[in-house]
This record gives structure tokens, C-alpha cells and sequence, in this order.
């Protein structure tokens, strides 16, 4: 009862198809894999703007303004 076996799945596909019909599915089909190819797209303009080698390795490293700022007060008699 747990799992479809390939007849549910035949039934569920029959059903899908005359709700929607064929051509609406195939507009759906279309409409999906050009947004995908668009992201895809997308992802691969970003890296090329930003290429992983400029960006910094440890921002942490350097120090903040206010530890410098607390430095000066301690060295000033």
C-alpha cells in the first residue's frame, strides 16, 4: 500500500493528461526547461563577473577600525 506500482503510475499520467491536455503539458514542458537553461545561464555569467581567484581569501584577517581606534588610546599618555 505503500508504494505506486507502474499501473497507479499509468493512471495517474492518463488523468494528468485529460485535465490538462497535451498541448498545455507541452507548453509547461517548454516553459520549464528554458528557465532552467536560463539559470543555468545565469550562474555561469555571474562566475565569469566574479572569478572565485579575486575574491579575498580571509576577510577576518584584517583588523577593524575600532581595534585600531583602542590602540591609539592606550599609546597616548
Amino acid at each position: 500500500m505503500g508504494s505506486m506500482s507502474l499501473t497507479h503510475w499509468l493512471i495517474v499520467l492518463v488523468i494528468v493528461v485529460l485535465l490538462f491536455g497535451t498541448k498545455k503539458l507541452t507548453n509547461i514542458g517548454g516553459d520549464l526547461a528554458s528557465a532552467i537553461k536560463n539559470f543555468r545561464k545565469g550562474l555561469q555569467d555571474d562566475e565569469e563577473k566574479n572569478p572565485p581567484s579575486q575574491l579575498k581569501a580571509d576577510p577576518a584577517a584584517e583588523t577593524p577600525p575600532a581595534a585600531n581606534a583602542e590602540t591609539k588610546r592606550e599609546n597616548t599618555p
